[in-house]
């Protein structure tokens, strides 16, 4: 029963399909719409169709969304920055170095974004020959794809996600060089470390480099805006470099809606191959006209600060532990659909127990 009620469910969303913005993600999604406008023998991005019966939703969570639980009335939407070199990669072998839940109140058109830290400690499926693994999650993606990542959110979260959309390595860089950069305010603690960042990208990218001279709010190429995304090693380590992404994310959107038509339309020529997605083409033609209706309305991480801790778990690395999982997605469900008294499944509390139990000899010492 739970498996027809998700397939109607993510019918009618498919329906109400609404447009998000994560790095790269707002601008590819709004060239693919104008691109097939034009071109109608276009083929778009690489476009997989995710089963909902192998993303493990909890049963708990559609019962209730289904009733007009809390959740309802919202799309959820995994969003994945890849390592990927090459186009191989975007479907499996490459980790997904940025993580984010993008949930879209389909009444208001907010958009809130969710930081999954990539080294969150998390059951993450599947993996070394073990039906249940737990490791740094953005080792999920890696280890069985878009489909095995989606799965690792919804199991440990407690969500619903049913689409993604993954970018490759070159694409941040392309369409930022499309739109004619970002702008960004660079601290002074920033620059030494983008331009030293901007040594690693431009050699993926096999592309020359300007370096950065200066602090301040200044116009960011591709190469540099990039390499601003990878910075880890400033005060706040990954959890800051996870706020850059979303900072530049931000600044994207804002070039993004006062690009022209041509201007879109050649960033889309230049990116196609960097875009792997659930998301039909055809299900966002109709919101062509709406686009200025959604909005970013608010961003946070998971796991939230006051409920994590780092360390070194053995032979694993330093990892990202949420010290109680049960309060993380508490927190979480709180803050993207105002459930104040959401109550975790019973797979929560029991991945809880096993992170407290493998991370706690580590951390006890």
């Amino acid at each position: 029963m739970a498996t027809g009620r998700t397939s109607k469910r993510a019918a009618r969303q498919k329906r109400k399909m609404v447009l998000f913005a994560f790095e790269i993600i707002i601008i590819l999604v709004m060239v693919v719409i104008l691109y097939m406008v034009m071109n109608k023998t276009s083929e778009g991005p690489k476009v997989v169709s995710l089963d909902p019966k192998n993303l493990a939703i909890p049963t708990e969570v559609i019962e209730k969304t289904e009733e007009g639980g809390t959740m309802h009335g919202y799309m959820n939407v995994a969003l994945f920055g890849l390592d990927a070199e090459t186009e191989s990669q975007l479907y499996k072998g490459s980790r997904s170095d940025s993580i984010m839940i993008a949930s879209v109140n389909l009444d208001t058109g907010d958009i809130k974004l969710v930081s999954v830290y990539r080294d969150s400690y998390l059951n993450i499926g599947p993996y070394k020959g073990q039906a249940e693994y737990y490791w740094k999650c953005n080792t999920a993606y890696a280890a069985g794809g878009a489909e095995q990542a989606v799965r690792m959110l919804n199991m440990n979260l407690d969500m619903d996600i049913t689409d993604f959309v993954a970018v490759g390595y070159k694409g941040l860089s392309s369409v930022i060089d499309g739109l004619g950069g970002v702008y960004i305010d660079v601290s002074q603690e920033e620059v030494s470390h983008l331009n030293n960042y901007q040594i690693g990208v431009s050699s993926v990218l096999k592309c020359d480099y300007t370096p950065v001279k200066e602090a301040g709010y200044q116009l960011l190429n591709g190469t540099q805006a990039t390499a601003y995304c990878r910075i880890r090693a400033t005060a706040g380590d990954d959890f800051k470099r996870t706020a850059r992404q979303r900072t530049v994310l931000k600044a994207i959107e804002e070039q993004a809606k006062k690009a022209d038509l041509a201007t879109l339309t050649k960033v889309f020529n230049d990116c196609i191959g960097d875009i792997y997605t659930s998301i039909d083409s055809k299900d966002i033609l109709t919101l062509l006209g709406n686009i200025a209706n959604y909005r970013i309305a608010d961003e946070a991480g998971f796991p939230t600060e006051e409920l994590r801790i780092t360390g070194n778990i053995g032979a694993k690395g330093s990892c990202v532990i949420p010290q109680d999982l049960e309060s993380n997605v508490v927190w979480l469900h709180q803050f993207l659909f105002g459930d104040d008294d959401y109550e975790v499944t019973e797979n929560v509390r029991e991945y809880g127990s096993v992170i407290k139990a493998e991370t706690g000899q580590y951390l006890n010492k």
